[in-house]
């Protein structure tokens, strides 16, 4: 529990957080890495180079300070980070680093502003919050650990490639001691570990698994990703060097994105291949009930699992729309308007600024904060705004 000097002092800080948040964070990895360069096996090098790693530990940090005395607020965003942590498999022994590191970022970048007093507050501060974050991963930890699963990594085979578009390809993955695999909700991911040729360190990214649990496969349908700088390093390596009958790393299924179970209606809106979870969640829907899948892609070409989708709704009475931005642009307010009756459930999925304006389109729409989900691909969008999302 803190004291109320120490609350007091850590809000005081938010001003200058806001200011300086990226150059501390910044100068934090940049010294953690240096220091313990063994470290880079848990971070995407991709999201570093492009600077959102540093802006998402930056809007973490400033939401702590900002919601020190009222933590409860911000248990949700709190939530995502551990299984996200729990699925790259972070340990209790990583977070005194990581504390002290961030603790000397703060005092190198702000200099004499950062006294004793403050620079202790957030000692102090940080403390709790690691201990909130341990807490919660061994829970998750042990939760994996239930029912067929495990605790870090183990080792799967791949069984089968399906390659479903000209972009997209799908590895179906079954464990190389034979075990049967735990159940998992619909929209949750799994974590794939890698070491690319040439690559000192090992390469981690969450991928949605694509098909409904069953014991003996999971599903991921991986996007290549030549478009971007830098180039997605897993996702290439898994398009490029991996062969049916090659063996990667695993973690157990991980994730909060999953589909309410009631009797709402549902909207399911993808931005290319954020379609995964969404596809997946609709194949463990039930006739009775309302649905209706809008479905975003570049072109024809890039559009993943329209059969499958297409099949589906039509099983359930429901509605498929596919819209093409090349053609139509980008989803307004009028596509999405006839499919928001009361109650409906909006489940969204894909690329940052696709997902900001779907948010905002349902908002508009009259859709309360509570039947908005969401799953944001990449370090989280800051804590304040999922805070606020519900």
């Amino acid at each position: 529990m803190l004291s109320q000097q120490t609350i007091d002092i850590i809000k005081s800080t938010v001003p200058v957080l806001e200011q300086h948040g990226v150059t501390i964070t910044k100068t934090f990895y940049s010294n953690l890495f240096r220091k313990f360069p063994e470290l880079l096996n848990y971070f995407n090098r991709a999201n570093q180079a492009r600077g959102r790693q540093q802006t998402a530990l930056a809007n973490t940090v400033l939401a702590a300070a900002q919601y020190i005395d009222n933590l409860q607020a911000i248990v949700p965003a709190v939530m995502q980070i551990a299984h996200k942590h729990r699925g790259l498999g972070i340990l209790p022994e990583h977070y005194p680093i990581v504390g002290e590191n961030l603790l000397a970022a703060i005092k190198e970048v702000l200099g004499d502003a950062a006294t004793d007093e403050i620079i202790n507050a957030w000692a102090e501060a940080y403390g709790v919050i690691a201990d909130v974050f341990i807490s919660i991963e061994e829970d998750l930890y042990k939760e994996a650990e239930k029912d067929g699963g495990w605790r870090l990594f183990k080792p799967f085979k791949v069984s089968k490639i399906v390659k479903e578009n000209e972009f997209v390809s799908s590895f179906y993955l079954v464990p190389e001691d034979g075990s049967k695999l735990p159940q998992f909700k619909a929209g949750q991911y799994i974590t794939v570990r890698v070491k690319a040729p040439g690559d000192e360190y090992t390469s981690n990214r969450h991928y949605t698994l694509s098909q409904p649990s069953n014991e003996n496969e999971f599903r991921i349908s991986v996007k290549r990703e030549d478009a971007v700088d830098p180039k997605g390093v897993v996702s290439n390596y898994l398009h490029e060097q991996v062969n049916e009958g090659d063996t990667i790393e695993v973690s157990a299924p991980a994730g909060l994105f999953t589909l309410e179970q009631n009797s709402n209606p549902v909207l399911f809106v993808s931005g290319g291949i954020g379609v995964t979870p969404l596809v997946t969640m609709l194949q463990t829907m039930e006739l009775g009930r309302q649905v209706a899948f809008v479905q975003c892609a570049r072109n024809e070409k890039a559009v993943a699992f329209k059969e499958q989708i297409d099949k589906k709704v039509n099983e359930l009475n429901g509605t498929y729309r596919v819209l093409f931005s090349e053609q139509n642009g980008y989803v307004t307010k009028e596509d999405l308007a006839p499919f928001i009756k009361e109650n409906t459930e909006v489940y969204i999925c894909g690329p940052a600024p696709f997902m900001e304006t779907v948010i905002s389109i349902a908002r508009d729409l009259g859709v309360p904060g509570d039947n908005i989900h969401f799953e944001f691909f990449g370090p989280a969008m800051s804590l304040e705004s999922l805070a606020n999302a519900k």
